[in-house]
């Protein structure tokens, strides 16, 4: 019999968490992704399908949002969704039972990794890491940028937590931009 075990995006079997002066960078496993897009045709069907899941309308280019559920906005009528993973395990057949055939739904949740940064001077940070004009955010904006030539996604849930999600197959180098700039900055 096989004897699988979990491995974190960095190969570790508990997420990293690193301390770095006022800020702390947590490699965040708990959260199942999935990405829907509406289907030609049935946009409205799927913008009422994701505004019944998460409690809101879903978020508008550029910008973060849900009440019951979190959703980022991706491109046109795409979006992620997040969910606590212990209670949506199984998010992308949840979303797909709802939607009657409106939309489309990937399940993401294992090729994606994520970190979040949480403390002061977050800006100073990610000046260091991307074009993003961080100092302007408020909280609930979602961009997609570049980070050390990586495609990622920044989620500014508030001015001091930010979200960096990139591809899976490169948490290592984007750990080790992330850790660079914090060492950097502070």
């Amino acid at each position: 019999m096989h004897d699988l075990r979990a491995i974190t995006p960095l190969g570790r079997s508990e997420p990293v968490v690193e301390v770095h002066g006022t800020v702390t960078m947590t490699e965040v496993t708990d959260v199942a992704l999935a990405s829907v897009a509406a289907r030609r045709g049935r946009e409205p069907e799927t913008l009422a399908a994701l505004e019944r899941v998460l409690g809101d309308a879903p978020p508008a280019p550029g910008c973060l949002g849900g009440k019951t559920l979190t959703a980022f906005w991706m491109g046109p009528d795409l979006w992620m969704i997040e969910a606590p993973n212990d209670t949506h395990e199984d998010l992308a057949a949840q979303l797909a039972a709802l939607s009657s055939g409106a939309m489309s739904v990937t399940e993401q949740t294992d090729a994606w990794c994520r970190f979040d940064l949480t403390g002061e001077r977050l800006a100073d940070v990610f000046e260091r890491l991307c074009a993003a004009n961080i100092r302007a955010f408020q909280g609930g904006e979602a961009v997609r940028t570049t980070i050390h030539h990586l495609g990622c996604y920044i989620l500014c849930r508030t001015p001091a937590h930010m979200s960096v999600i990139g591809a899976r197959s490169s948490a290592g180098s984007l750990h080790h931009a992330l850790r660079t700039a914090l060492v950097s900055a502070l």
